[in-house]
């Protein structure tokens, strides 16, 4: 098993920054990914970015330049910094970890692009 917890959600203008990380426990030698998915209101469930145990990250083509993926292994967590952000990067952040056998999600943090 894994847990993960998301924090660092929060209001911010356009053009600003936030923090968001994932905190993992449990499993976690098991995790060969994990992932930054969001979900805007009407919209589908999209893949932000993505760092997989070995290799290289990826990103949404929309945050491309202004978001970054990164891990801590120390600390067992994941954090996406997100910077010059837009009003169309409001949704629900939710991290998420793959392992051999099984998907894991967190609960969520909201982020609100407004002024």
């Amino acid at each position: 098993q894994v847990q993960l917890v998301e924090s660092g959600g929060g209001l911010v203008q356009p053009g600003g920054s936030l923090r968001l990380s994932c905190a993992a426990s449990g499993s976690i030698f098991s995790i060969k990914a994990t992932r930054w998915f969001r979900r805007a209101p009407g919209k589908e469930r999209e893949l932000v970015a993505g760092i997989p145990r070995t290799g290289t990250t990826r990103y949404a083509d929309s945050v491309k330049g202004r978001f970054t993926i990164s891990r801590d292994n120390a600390k067992n967590t994941v954090s996406l910094q997100m910077n010059s952000l837009k009003p169309e990067d409001t949704a629900v952040y939710y991290c998420n970890a793959d392992t051999d056998w099984s998907t894991y999600w967190g609960q969520g943090t909201q982020v609100t692009v407004s002024s």
